[in-house]
């Protein structure tokens, strides 16, 4: 085996299967074994992401200058896990040390979304799906 191998343990069968793996005399003794909980986010929930951190980057001056989408999507996880900010390398600069959507789970990207539909409300961003507002007019 080479590369990287992902297995998701939804039944017993899966977990024998994994245990067979692991005892396999050929697995290199370099292999790296990593348990994670919860299914990860879903192709809908990152396709969301991105229109909504567009749609706020465009409409909300944050503390007078508009900030790019990565720049929002820096700020909205950071919330989300409350993160801790430490000082940068680099004279007068901060870092946030974070966690990357694409190791979240559904349930927490969820809980980021939703973080996000919250505080557009609460800056006058109208974030209602395009689509959305087509089939309430129909």
């Amino acid at each position: 085996m080479s590369g990287k191998y992902v297995m998701v343990l939804r039944n017993q069968e899966m977990k024998d299967e994994a245990i067979r793996l692991i005892q396999n005399p050929k697995l290199p003794g370099d292999t790296r074994l990593t348990f994670e909980r919860g299914d990860k986010r879903t192709l809908d929930q990152n396709a969301m992401l991105w229109p909504l951190l567009t749609k706020i980057s465009k409409e909300v001056e944050w503390y007078g200058q508009y900030l790019t989408p990565d720049d929002w999507k820096h700020i909205f996880t950071a919330a989300h896990r409350h993160y801790e900010a430490v000082p940068g390398i680099d004279r007068g600069t901060m870092v946030v040390l974070g966690q990357s959507t694409s190791r979240m789970t559904k349930e927490q990207f969820s809980d980021l979304i939703e973080i996000i539909l919250a505080f557009g409300a609460a800056h006058g961003v109208d974030l209602t799906d395009p689509r959305e507002k087509q089939e309430n007019a129909a």
